[in-house]
């Protein structure tokens, strides 16, 4: 058992599939927790469910964990004291474990077949017995018989004594306080399978008590599993943790979350364009609270501030719409060169308009200003500047085109734009001047500025909707704004 006095607590999920919502919320809490209390986060794969856990889960958890930024300080690929980190490394240990037990009067080996104890239960529903659970069969055999019949080959468990004079189980509960359990409804529960291999309940409690956690925060579908924990807590001699059960996190619909709300793995959140940073605060929100107003809160101030005190009961509602609003705020705040470098350029390879090489840094730090207060997701800038990338033809939207381009009198306004933008000096063709050249136009034509910059709008690209029109001009460049308004005068009224 791991000696040192701080808080040390662990994520330890299964790799029978992807880590979904709820998982990354519980090793978030978990890691900021160690973070703010100046002690040690232990990342450990509970792999002992041999028909569903792969290696490839396992790659996947922790491919998933480092998008997330969930550094720990032990665990898989990085080690520790306490190894090893994969319970299918650790089975010896849970072997010698619960053989001591045995030896010390605190377990004992069970033969009951499974006909044996459906017949056992049958027959107490029948008596309308209270307890209902394991009739305790083989707890008085006598041990050295019992021995002979394990050396001589024949199938057993190994079920933990509860002890029959032992009062309520009280989970001291850092989020739901005192929950007392009636440790009569107990029965001998198995620690030790038929198989060779340990039950969650048994390899989880000598793992945690072997690494010395102090703190078990996870989800409150485990609050049940506990007073039988501790029950293995008392048998093996070893302190129980505090815990912390988290409530579960529900849709919309008040359900529990499911494919039918959306995604649901950080690997597809992450394949949306979500920012790590962005993600990690909402998940911290669904149940915890800085200050109950608060809502942007950084990394470093979650790793500094959390507190188990602030984690509320209730189940949390996950808000599809409010995480795009946390998203849009992490990008509002990236300086333009990491909008950029980060979400601009890697979102116009993946849409197959730009390799990162087609413009100077000055185009792309333009597009960058002007794209960045309407991005939310990455694929939104790809969106919005694929119109600079259609050369002379660019699609033209057919209800734009109606409403602004064909009606009458738009022709001249077009010629009239065209004329006053081919006299800017090439040397000159920026936002600033371009904008200068069109603003008297619309008295001068005797119409509005929205009905005229709207023909423009539409002309230049392609619709009724597009970042500033002055700036979208300086990225296109002087030769293809003509060029387009050139094509675009056959279709004016």
């Amino acid at each position: 058992m791991a000696s040192d006095s701080c808080a040390r607590v662990r994520f330890a999920p299964s790799p029978t599939g992807k880590l979904h919502i709820g998982g990354a919320r519980t090793a978030i809490y978990n890691w900021a927790f160690a973070r703010s209390m100046g002690g040690t986060f232990i990342l450990r794969i509970d792999d002992t469910d041999p028909t569903r856990s792969t290696d490839e889960n396992t790659r996947v958890i922790l491919r998933a964990m480092r998008w997330l930024g969930l550094d720990w300080d032990e665990g898989p690929d990085v080690g520790g004291v306490c190894g090893p980190y994969r319970q299918t490394e650790c089975l010896p240990l849970y072997r010698e474990a619960a053989e001591r037990l045995v030896a010390e009067g605190k377990a004992y080996y069970c033969f009951c077949s499974a006909e044996k104890l459906s017949q056992d239960h049958d027959a107490a529903v029948a008596r309308k017995d209270p307890f209902q659970g394991y009739q305790r069969t083989c707890r008085a055999l006598d041990p050295c018989d019992a021995r002979a019949r394990v050396d001589a080959g024949e199938p057993c468990t190994i079920r933990i004594k509860v002890p029959l004079d032992r009062g309520d189980v009280v989970v001291h509960d850092a989020v739901h306080g005192d929950v007392a359990f009636n440790a009569k409804e107990l029965d001998d529960f198995i620690i030790f399978r038929s198989d060779g291999t340990p039950t969650y309940n048994f390899a989880t409690v000598v793992d945690d008590a072997r690494m010395g956690i102090t703190h078990v925060i996870r989800g409150d579908d485990h609050l049940s599993n506990t007073p039988r924990q501790i029950m293995v807590y008392e048998a093996l001699g070893a302190p129980a943790p505090t815990f912390a059960h988290i409530s579960m996190i529900l849709g919309a619909d008040g359900k529990k979350l499911s494919k039918r709300h959306g995604a649901t793995s950080v690997e597809e959140y992450r394949d949306q364009g979500f920012l790590s940073d962005a993600f990690v605060n909402y998940l911290a929100l669904l149940g915890w609270s800085l200050d109950g107003e608060t809502t942007i809160i950084p990394r470093a101030v979650l790793a500094s501030r959390f507190s188990l005190e602030h984690v509320s009961k209730n189940p949390a509602i996950m808000d599809p719409e409010k995480l795009s609003w946390v998203q849009q705020q992490y990008v509002l705040a990236m300086d333009d060169t990491t909008f950029v470098t980060d979400i601009l350029k890697p979102a116009l390879a993946a849409a197959g308009l730009d390799d990162g090489s087609m413009h100077d840094d000055a185009w792309y730090a333009l597009l960058a200003a002007i794209l960045k207060p309407r991005t939310t997701m990455p694929h939104d800038a790809a969106d919005k500047a694929c119109f600079l990338y259609e050369g002379v033809e660019v699609a033209l939207d057919e209800k734009s085109v109606a409403k602004n381009i064909a009606k009458e009198g738009v022709r001249s306004w077009l010629e009239a734009a065209r004329d006053a933008l081919a006299a800017v000096a090439d040397d000159t063709w920026k936002a600033d001047a371009i904008n200068a050249a069109l603003e008297p136009l619309p008295e001068v034509l005797g119409t509005g500025k929205r009905r005229f910059f709207g023909a423009v709008r539409v002309a230049l690209c392609g619709n009724q909707v597009s970042p500033p029109l002055g700036e979208s001009m300086e990225l296109l460049g002087k030769d293809i704004v003509l060029a387009r308004l050139e094509r675009t005068l056959p279709l004016a009224g």
